[in-house]
């Protein structure tokens, strides 16, 4: 059986991780009531962050409910999920998408940002290498 934790490896955990996906995101894929803004990284596994603003989802158990619904999405779908840092915006009106509908669309979030991540494949360290010489 596969590890299906959350671990701490799979967070983005500080500052830079969040302004490095925004400023330089790869690929972006909207959901409704959702966006999710994504990098390629060498890290070689997904990691995923949060934005979920009070201006946009007033109540906390609204919020903590979304957040706790895209974790446990992760939580399954990691191993298919392409090497990449993954922001999720909640957009107004997340709140009153019902659990079901939200799961639904998370999942075909991460479909369409797995066929776009292999269609758009990562520039190599090597590649990288030789534009700066």
């Amino acid at each position: 059986m596969s590890h299906q934790g959350f671990p701490r490896d799979l967070r983005l955990l500080n500052a830079g991780d969040f302004s490095h996906v925004f400023e330089q995101a790869d690929l972006k894929v909207h959901g409704k009531g959702m966006m999710a803004l994504a990098r390629f990284s060498p890290r070689g596994h997904p990691r995923v962050g949060f934005v979920v603003s009070k201006k946009n989802v007033k109540l906390a158990v609204d919020r903590n409910r979304f957040k706790r619904l895209v974790r446990e999405s992760i939580r399954l779908r990691q191993h298919r999920l392409p090497a990449m840092d993954i922001v999720v915006l909640a957009k107004r009106g997340v709140q009153d998408i019902d659990n079901d509908t939200l799961a639904r669309q998370l999942h075909g979030m991460w479909k369409r940002l797995a066929r776009e991540a292999t269609a758009a494949t990562p520039p190599s360290p090597l590649e990288n290498a030789t534009h700066g010489a």
